[in-house]
């Protein structure tokens, strides 16, 4: 990776890793292309298709390897999309890891940050250009790679084999939580560097948090926007928008009382359970998907203040044990 109209230590971070940074990049590279190539290889089959007089619903005599072409394109392209948000769920991870590790961990352990502070470079400078060169680089990496797939997941929504928008790996895939989680990780990744100075644990740790921080937003995420409320007579069945992701339900009593959708589960005659506890109607409390982008951003929020705290306690640790 150029090092060319980098100074100081920033440039030696980039030097120090350049291997290592290279290869990442190529990765992103290649997954990016992977995915662009076979949405634009789906889209030209499914223009192909339409030029034909076969249907995927009604497939007449004669078109049967026509619609399994057509069909194996778009599955191509749902599974080249679930690779991409998988990969972009675990990204995170491997960030932290990485200035957790190699970054910060190691030499703190192997002592060659002697080296840096004896010349004329503070304890803050050296953390600083540790910190700044990985995160410009994630910043720009994972949003490009966050565009490309909601590109991705926009282009294969109108396939037979739809993802719908606020499942985890795809909601997390797209839009500015991957940047959020991306750069918060990497805080984290440093403050655990600094706090064991031992590279393998100070990995295993930051990957640890980094399960139990997706466990915690994944519970909460839900309540961090308000979300609104429709309901069913129970005669018309489960009548509820399609496309929504759900918050909770149960039912209603004719006074308005919310009960648990479990409440009559185990009775014996449930008809007979419902009528006694007067519940007349069925709600299901919802996000639309015109509610993505503020949970993103009320999100994505939340992670950066995580993200700023975890570094201010970086320096503090850090002006605490060497001045």
């Amino acid at each position: 990776m150029s090092t060319i109209g980098l100074r100081g230590p920033a440039r030696v971070v980039v030097r120090q890793h350049r291997l290592t940074l290279w290869i990442v990049a190529g990765l992103a590279l290649a997954g990016i292309a992977a995915v662009v190539v076979t949405s634009l290889w789906t889209a030209s089959a499914s223009d192909t298709f339409a030029g034909t007089d076969c249907s995927v619903e009604n497939t007449a005599r004669g078109c049967g390897d026509t619609v399994r072409h057509f069909l194996d394109s778009e599955l191509r392209l749902s599974r080249a999309v679930g690779y991409a948000d998988l990969v972009m769920w675990l990204l995170p991870a491997f960030i932290g890891m990485f200035v957790a590790g190699p970054l910060i961990g190691r030499e703190l352990e192997s002592g060659t940050y002697k080296v840096f502070w004896t010349q004329s470079l503070s304890p803050a400078r050296w953390l600083a250009a540790k910190l700044a060169v990985p995160a410009v680089l994630t910043l720009a990496g994972v949003s490009a790679m966050s565009a490309v797939s909601a590109w991705a997941w926009w282009r294969a929504k109108t396939t037979h084999y739809p993802r719908d928008w606020y499942e985890r790996e795809v909601y997390g895939a797209m839009g500015t939580v991957p940047v959020g989680y991306a750069l918060l990780m990497l805080a984290l990744g440093a403050l655990a560097g600094l706090l064991l100075r031992r590279t393998v644990s100070a990995m295993v740790v930051t990957v640890i948090g980094y399960g139990a921080l997706v466990m915690a937003m994944n519970s909460v995420r839900n309540g961090l926007w308000p979300t609104l409320t429709a309901t069913s007579r129970l005669e018309d069945g489960h009548r509820f928008p399609e496309g929504v992701a759900a918050a909770g339900q149960g039912w209603l009593t004719s006074g308005g009382e919310r009960l648990s959708a479990d409440v009559c589960r185990t009775a014996a005659d449930f008809e007979r359970c419902l009528a006694d506890k007067d519940i007349t109607l069925r709600y299901l409390d919802y996000h639309p998907a015109s509610h993505f982008w503020p949970l993103q951003l009320v999100e994505t929020g939340i992670l950066l203040a995580l993200a700023a705290l975890a570094v201010a306690v970086a320096f503090r640790v850090l002006r605490r044990r060497h001045g």
